[in-house]
């Protein structure tokens, strides 16, 4: 009985009985640092983001898979990427990676709502096997395989037709237009219907490019340099009550997790590939580091008006009020660079579309404060991302925090439990394993425990496992280290020598949990020979 009343209590608290099934709009930005948005401590001047943290809630514990793609299928199936075949699995020597084919037991979350009644619109990045309207999308705005130029139209289509360019075109505005364009339709001919929209922008991924009145506003913000930027952050992140930990000192020895010694050259002389002092770099470094850094802003603050643009539609609507918004980002800002598309020209103005700029290891070890490391890394660095719930009708708190570890993998179960979903028992004649997600249901209500067993990353050699505040972490080819997030989320305070018990044990449990994964994407063969998939696959995009 005592559990029923619970139970009943917590529906009540999030206002669930007897009430519409309710909408959902995900919203997934590109490569953005954990301290990028004003809600998080940066300077970037994002209103709108800052306006559902004040709303709602903010998860100071949100984790990626510290890449693109593999935090896509998290997002969209409930499961980490390599149990479904869409990062490499260790010991699998095919079949993983950005080209698997997920199994038949694996849909994507739209497969559950439709028969629920939702229509389902998917506008932005895509980087999942398949093509969305084959996967429970009613709608697709897709951005064509590795967006190397934001201005430019071709390779971008709506519900498979290719667009037209045009004069004015800039890729972030043109995924908010999609995005009111479905929103619109369903408000005409399906509104007693709930939707499903999943928003994902490229923002602020490289190239760093933005349109000139928005480098603008950020032309002299950032001439203080990334150590004073960081420090800046920090500051406001624990006046905000965010962190507790120390922040950590830039590692001026690591750069880019690729070596592109000939793009660097490309760059010229203002291009710098490990985060020194700022103090130690020349006047036309400091120079043009600031405006990549301004470019960055101007990409964040450009995104953060677009959705603007897409709440006040939920809004003119009258959906606003029953639709749980969550916003993250695919993994932390992104340290690399390199040069694609159509190359770079010096002589034009940086961040214009004939520019080809990447963000590089100083900015992106300030985006990414108060953690170490960058994007494809799984120190925190590389896998915290700001995660924000807003929901009216169901989330009663206003501008609170919520400390509990999450992941993406929890937005499945999340929905599913609200849409008032249950995950059959098996799919195309296999049974549905289990999955490593929790709702996120109960830390709506209060600050309460997400509970997973642990938390577990594999990324190119990189491998971390998470157990309450233990962190168990190596980089590729090497040992293991250990750290207590309870005191010490910056990682600066390696305990592995001191509690070789605790590395015992979590390294144990990692090796288990990477072996039912090997076990599990070796079930159900892909309906295609992975080679066959290889060559059909576009070519692989960061």
């Amino acid at each position: 009985m005592k559990r029923i009343a619970l139970v009943i209590g917590l529906l009540v608290s999030l206002n669930l009985l007897h009430a519409a099934p309710p909408n959902f709009l995900v919203i997934l930005a590109d490569d953005l640092g954990y301290s990028d948005l004003g809600c998080y401590g940066g300077e970037i001047a994002t209103p709108h983001l800052d306006a559902l943290a004040q709303g709602g809630l903010r998860f100071t514990q949100g984790y990626s898979t510290a890449r693109c793609w593999p935090s896509r299928a998290a997002i969209m199936t409930g499961f980490y990427a390599q149990q479904v075949r869409r990062d490499v699995v260790p010991g699998v020597p095919s079949g993983g990676g950005n080209r698997g084919i997920r199994p038949g037991w694996a849909p994507l979350v739209t497969e559950f709502l439709r028969p629920a009644g939702y229509r389902n619109h998917h506008v932005g990045k895509w980087h999942i096997d398949g093509r969305p309207l084959g996967n429970g999308f009613d709608h697709s705005f897709e951005i064509g395989t590795g967006q190397n130029n934001f201005f430019k139209a071709p390779g971008n289509t709506d519900d498979e037709r290719p667009l037209t360019q045009t004069p004015d075109y800039y890729v972030t505005v043109s995924t908010a237009d999609h995005s009111i364009k479905y929103l619109r339709e369903h408000a005409e001919k399906f509104p007693g219907l709930p939707f499903f929209q999943y928003l994902c922008f490229t923002a602020p991924h490289f190239p760093l490019h933005a349109p000139a009145a928005d480098i603008a506003k950020y032309r002299d913000t950032y001439a203080p340099g990334w150590n004073a930027i960081a420090e800046a952050r920090y500051a406001r992140q624990k006046k905000m009550n965010l962190v507790s930990h120390a922040l950590p000192a830039m590692e001026r020895d690591v750069g880019p997790p690729y070596a592109f010694p000939a793009d660097i050259a490309k760059l010229g002389p203002g291009e710098i590939d490990r985060p020194v002092p700022w103090t130690e770099l020349t006047p036309t470094q400091r120079e043009f580091q600031a405006t990549k850094m301004a470019i960055h802003a101007a990409m964040v603050d450009r995104m953060d008006q677009e959705i603007g643009r897409v709440i006040a539609q939920l809004k003119a609507m009258g959906a606003y009020e029953n639709t749980l918004i969550l916003f993250a980002s695919d993994n932390g800002a992104s340290a690399e660079i390199m040069v694609r598309g159509d190359g770079h020209d010096p002589a034009a103005p940086m961040g214009s579309a004939k520019t080809y700029l990447c963000l590089g290891p100083g900015w992106s070890s300030a985006s990414n404060t108060p953690f170490r490391r960058h994007k494809t890394w799984v120190h925190e660095g590389g896998i915290a991302t700001p995660f924000i719930a807003h929901w009216p009708v169901g989330i009663k708190a206003r501008g609170e925090l919520r400390r509990t570890p999450v992941h993406l993998i929890d937005v499945v179960p999340t929905v599913l439990e609200l849409a008032g979903v249950t995950k059959p028992a098996a799919i195309k004649g296999h049974a549905v394993p289990p999955s490593p997600a929790r709702s996120l249901v109960p830390a709506f209500a209060r600050d309460a425990a997400v509970p997973h067993d642990y938390i577990w990353w594999e990324h190119e050699g990189n491998r971390a496992l998470r157990r309450g505040d233990w962190k168990l972490v190596a980089l590729k080819d090497a040992p293991w280290e250990l750290y207590d997030l309870a005191v010490d989320r910056g990682e600066t305070n390696n305990l592995a020598a001191a509690r070789p018990d605790k590395v015992r044990e979590l390294a144990a449990l990692w090796q288990k949990h990477t072996e039912e994964t090997r076990v599990l994407a070796l079930t159900d063969p892909a309906p295609a020979a992975p080679e066959a998939a290889a060559k059909k696959g576009k070519k692989k995009a960061e």
